[in-house]
């Protein structure tokens, strides 16, 4: 009953606030501030505050959430000690490596070569679109030597 009586005290406080509100020609705000004060009231008569407030002192209610916390806390824990004591992030990458290479159609193959038929490779393309008067390293930075250093470390 208390808290039927509370939300109607909430619900008329915001309502008055929204009339203030468009009183001073805010109607957008005054419609919004509206919406949110009938929420309360809203959920009063729908029963659902009485329901909270019956959880909320129940000790059984309060025994269930300590049981779902422990639960979340199991798994959390299981799930990190199983990240441990499995295979190494190194370990992964190689059976990940060896699994592509034993799905991949021609293991150990190269790249396809872009031949008389394909398109022209790209640096010839990027060669072609530079004007004559600009020189080799006209567009490029001075060092991509740890670029190139990290490119090649990967295969690329």
């Amino acid at each position: 009953m208390i808290a039927e009586t509370i939300c109607a005290a909430v619900s008329a406080a915001g309502l008055g606030i929204a009339a203030v509100t468009a009183y001073r020609k805010r109607f957008l705000t005054a419609t919004k501030i509206a919406a949110y004060s009938l929420v309360p009231i809203g959920l009063a008569m729908t029963g659902v505050v009485k329901w909270v407030a019956h959880t909320a002192f129940s000790p059984t209610a309060w025994a269930g959430f300590g049981v779902l916390a422990i639960a979340a806390v199991l798994y959390l824990v299981s799930r990190a000690v199983d990240r441990r004591s499995g295979m190494s992030r190194k370990e992964r990458r190689e059976a990940a490596k060896a699994a592509a290479q034993r799905d991949a159609v021609a293991p150990g193959a190269s790249a396809p070569s872009l031949g008389a038929g394909g398109g022209r490779p790209a640096a010839q393309a990027r060669a072609a679109a530079q004007p004559k008067g600009a020189g080799k390293d006209a567009g490029k930075p001075e060092d991509f030597s740890d670029i190139e250093a990290i490119l090649k470390k990967h295969g690329i």
